[in-house]
């Protein structure tokens, strides 16, 4: 038999798989997309709110002069109306001075709706609805609705300019306690109309048979 020469075997290499190489991205810093908004200081949380409270008064200002126009047309005596119309007057230079204000602040005179204000000449308007036309008890309940508006905007003008204060703004603080001063007097006048004569002649009105009685019943 022929003699069959066997090829010598073939070592197979062995390929050690190498890793994938992973590209390494660079990341680019995207310093603007990790930038932390600084925390706003204090005095800048004080000035927002004292801007925001601002604009607060400047809508209850002008909402304020349509009620004194139905209050004045409302009112039965006459020295009460002209107390209304005065007011009027004297509330369209606070205005005036509230954009005095923003002017100074480098601000727009911009209204925010005071629920607050909104809420006391809503009861004024259920007073002339609830009371007899031509009453002086009418009258008793405009001066509870003008008054209640007074104190809000006493209490308002004097937080208002002892922030100013605060905040550096002396300027500021000074025009608030101009509006201030007017509205203790506003507040004093109506005060003097209701005890001199008002309240008065109002207990004297006729009413229902019993009414008084059953009050002062009541009270006892």
């Amino acid at each position: 038999m022929p003699t069959v020469k066997k090829s010598p075997t073939s070592k197979k290499k062995t390929v050690t798989k190498q890793p994938p190489v992973v590209k390494k991205v660079a990341q680019k810093k995207t310093t603007a997309a990790k930038k932390i908004a600084p925390k706003p200081s204090d005095k800048d949380l004080l000035a927002n709110f004292f801007l925001d409270e601002l604009k607060d008064i400047y809508w209850a200002e002008k909402h304020l002069i349509k009620a004194l126009i139905k209050m004045e047309k409302n009112a039965t005596a006459s020295a009460l109306k002209e107390a209304f119309a005065n007011h009027r007057g004297v509330t369209e230079g606070h205005i005036t001075r509230l954009e005095d204000v923003f002017g100074l602040l480098k601000q727009k005179p911009i209204a925010k709706k005071c629920e607050a204000m909104a809420g006391i000449t809503k009861e004024g308007d259920d007073i002339i609805e609830e009371t007899p036309k031509g009453t002086e008890t009418r009258d008793v309940g405009l001066i509870f609705a003008a008054q209640k508006v007074e104190h809000y905007e006493i209490a308002t003008y004097g937080s208002l300019a002892e922030l100013a204060r605060t905040l550096g703004l002396q300027n500021v603080s000074e025009i608030l306690e101009e509006t201030l001063a007017e509205e203790k007097q506003a507040d004093e006048e109506l005060s003097k109309l209701a005890v001199r004569s008002i309240n008065e002649e109002a207990s004297h009105e006729e009413e229902k048979p019993g009414f008084f009685e059953r009050i002062a019943n009541m009270i006892g």
